[in-house]
């Protein structure tokens, strides 16, 4: 098979006619061709007059040699297999249902190893009820939240497939998620997303594809311990309506994200080895989608093949920090992402079609030991502690968040009153100056940092823009260290997993942390380690 790459075509675009296209501009013969399979599709929206599609496609013939293509390299379709198990065996136990936690529970079920699952959340549908809640009236479910539940923080968010890692298990992944609903496009999207809204059905359709293999998921079990016998793990212990249970185990996958802020302090009591990690704080910045679509499109924007337009920024600035984008939600809103009581966090969340009012992104500054200056392993998990605290102070004290007008926040005043721009926060908001919930540098790297990006994007800048706080949970401050086959450094069997273990940043990434940890089971079941 052919990848062909780097192919210019216009925003009108028939795709399809992809296949005569193909046959047309390589001069294939229409015998000689087996199949047309778009792989990538991108913008290119440098020059703002001349906006069109980059693609990449993979052409299978019969025979190669008839044809020459310029650029085209081989490559080969990735066939991803799981290995059975057999024997006699104990179940291995899953604690979360999260991207991490998910993959995972479907390799080993695949496998034949019939996982257990506990997920202190509940499950999706419950999930939607409680956020919901939560967004009309202020009521948090410390147990259910954006944080908690079945899919994990990212059921609640834009549902973004992006990642930085190179591996070949992302296309498998992808296949799975298509299988179980996602929109097709995400297979060939140079940034392909989901949507909330198509997500709770994704999750759904993977948990019973996961209990049809012979798995379990229990939902509303709190993971509240361990036992162990020398240097490996024996027993796993739960809450589920207000009993104690426990599951005979050697295998565990720790996957409880970024936020299960009392399963690290169980861990750090347990003496499991724990270090820090560099994590961000900062808040998310509102503009009107349209306005970002003109900044990035020019005048194509609104073309019916373009999308609402993203954008990632980062700018290095004379006070030696660096500000930078994260989680750009085109067409969305900014949601509560709060998960204990009296602390406040907001993320963001777009649906499928992206076409809300405005468009929000959070602004990050990174955050260091140097920072807060104690060597505790859990001393950045108390740094975002205490700033929550502050930002659920400067909110009102009950879950409105604090926001602020660019304009203001630059000239350091008190905003007043909204322009043209209206934050999408519920349940509500509440005028806060970034100072009284923000440390000093991160506010002075804010104010640096939003005028270069100014330069970059015009009206980034925008004064009416809003600017809602606080944006804590973008990473895990902890990393629960591992070894080379996945298990924890201070206890066999023991698998740090995904984000909360400090060893992914997003869906797809998690996802193939998740299916690596499987494999490592996989290979202890088999005898093979």
């Amino acid at each position: 098979m052919l990848r062909v790459n780097n192919i210019r075509v216009p925003l009108e675009f028939d795709f399809s006619e992809l296949e005569n296209f193909c046959i047309r501009k390589f001069r294939i013969s229409p015998d000689n061709l087996i199949s047309v399979r778009l792989v990538k599709k991108s913008v290119d929206a440098r020059k703002k007059s001349d906006v069109h599609f980059i693609i990449s496609v993979d052409i299978e013939l019969k025979n190669e040699k008839a044809v020459k293509i310029k650029n085209a390299v081989r490559t080969e379709k990735f066939v991803y297999k799981v290995n059975n198990v057999s024997g006699n065996f104990k179940r291995p136990v899953i604690v979360g249902f999260g991207s991490a936690g998910m993959f995972a529970a479907l390799v080993l079920a695949m496998s034949g190893a019939k996982p257990m699952v506990i997920e202190r959340g509940a499950d999706v549908d419950s999930r939607c009820r409680d956020m919901e809640k939560f967004r009309s009236v202020g009521l948090l479910n410390p147990e259910c939240n954006v944080q908690f539940g079945e899919g994990g923080a990212g059921t609640f968010s834009d549902g973004k497939l992006t990642t930085g890692i190179k591996d070949k298990r992302i296309e498998w992944v992808l296949e799975k998620l298509v299988e179980f609903g996602a929109p097709e496009e995400i297979l060939y999207l140079a940034k392909p997303h989901i949507g909330t809204d198509r997500l709770i059905d994704v999750v759904k359709n993977l948990r019973e594809k996961v209990i049809e293999y012979g798995g379990e998921v229990i939902f509303n079990a709190r993971f509240c311990g361990f036992e162990t016998d020398g240097n490996s793990i024996t027993e796993v212990r739960y809450v589920h309506e207000k009993c104690i249970h426990t599951i005979d185990t050697d295998n565990l996958i720790l996957a409880t994200g970024h936020s299960a802020r009392d399963v690290f302090e169980m861990l750090y009591d347990n003496n499991i080895r724990l270090s820090q990690k560099n994590f961000s704080v900062g808040v998310r910045i509102e503009h009107r989608r349209q306005d970002i679509d003109k900044a990035m499109y020019g005048d194509f924007s609104g073309h019916k093949a373009l999308k609402a337009a993203d954008y990632k920024l980062a700018v290095h600035l004379p006070n030696g920090r660096t500000l930078y984008t994260f989680c750009m939600c085109p067409g969305g809103e900014v949601i509560p992402a709060s998960s204990e009581e009296k602390r406040l966090a907001v993320n963001g969340m777009s649906c499928f079609a992206r076409n809300a009012e405005n468009s929000n992104s959070a602004l990050l500054v990174g955050i260091s030991s140097e920072d807060y200056n104690s060597p505790h392993p859990l001393a950045g998990m108390y740094f975002q502690r205490e700033l929550e605290e502050k930002a659920f102070t400067a909110g009102g004290g009950n879950y409105s968040a604090p926001v602020t007008l660019v304009g203001d926040f630059l000239e350091n005043r008190l905003s007043e009153s909204f322009g043209s721009i209206k934050p999408s926060y519920r349940p509500a908001v509440k005028f806060a100056r970034p100072e009284s919930y923000l440390p000093d540098f991160v506010c002075e790297t804010l104010r640096q940092g939003i005028l270069e990006m100014g330069k970059k994007i015009k009206g980034f800048d925008n004064p009416e823009a809003v600017l809602t706080g606080i944006e804590s949970r973008s990473s895990s401050p902890v990393r629960v260290d591992r070894n080379q086959n996945m298990q924890s450094v201070t206890l066999d069997g023991l698998f740090p997993c995904g984000e909360g273990a400090g060893y992914a940043g997003g869906i797809m990434s998690a996802a193939v942390d998740g299916m690596k940890c499987a494999e490592s089971i996989i290979k202890n079941l088999r005898g093979e380690y």
